[in-house]
């Protein structure tokens, strides 16, 4: 498929590169102290990585004084497999070449499927951080060569986290985790109980 990047026009629906902020530091972290398997790994919230000095300059400049929390997304991947959407923007800060597979919430019928035609890919190079706004569809990020990808994921505090009710009527059953709403690819391997509505081709950066 096209791979645009995220400094193109056509990423503006969806998110923009975030500015004036160093994440130097934050690269070379993901870089030296996070794993990268062979398949994908997040972790939510990540002491090593939220001690560092940019964490206070994102709680206060990007979310506007909100409690936040760092982790990571790494691994190999090349497939959709699911899309999900938050009550907030999510930010990502690239520890080496990604690509992030995205489409916007308004394109959701209304019984919550999603025609996977309708995604788009953009290049996240290393170093580069993009604010992904909160009707933007994502899931984990692509590689974007052999080698596998790091990338940060800021969220507000508990985002991800295991649900504490139960959930199930209208929008309310594709609540996954805490501020998590996803929906699945029938070959997307997810957990069992996961809601399925992407309909199309299980899309591949690769082809």
């Amino acid at each position: 498929m096209e791979i645009k990047k995220v400094t193109d026009a056509a990423f503006r629906r969806y998110g923009r590169v975030v500015q004036n902020i160093d994440f130097s530091g934050l690269v070379e972290a993901l870089n030296t102290k996070t794993p990268l398997p062979g398949n994908v790994i997040y972790e939510p919230s990540v002491a090593e990585l939220e001690e560092l000095p940019v964490f206070a300059e994102l709680q206060t400049k990007t979310y506007g004084e909100l409690p936040i929390q760092i982790g990571y997304c790494n691994g190999k991947n090349y497939l959709l497999n699911a899309l999900e959407y938050h009550r907030s923007s999510e930010i990502n800060v690239a520890g080496t070449d990604a690509v992030l597979l995205v489409g916007s919430q308004q394109d959701i019928t209304d019984d919550f499927t999603y025609d996977t035609s309708l995604v788009e890919a953009f290049l996240l190079p290393r170093g580069t951080a993009v604010e992904l706004y909160a009707t933007t569809l994502h899931y984990a990020p692509c590689s974007a060569g052999e080698n596998g990808f790091r990338v940060a994921i800021v969220l507000p505090r508990d985002t991800n986290l295991p649900l504490e009710k139960e959930h199930g009527d209208w929008e309310d059953k594709l609540i996954a985790a805490k501020n998590k709403w996803l929906i699945g690819h029938a070959e997307g391997g997810l957990p069992e109980g996961a809601y399925i509505g992407l309909t199309g081709k299980n899309i591949s950066v690769q082809e």
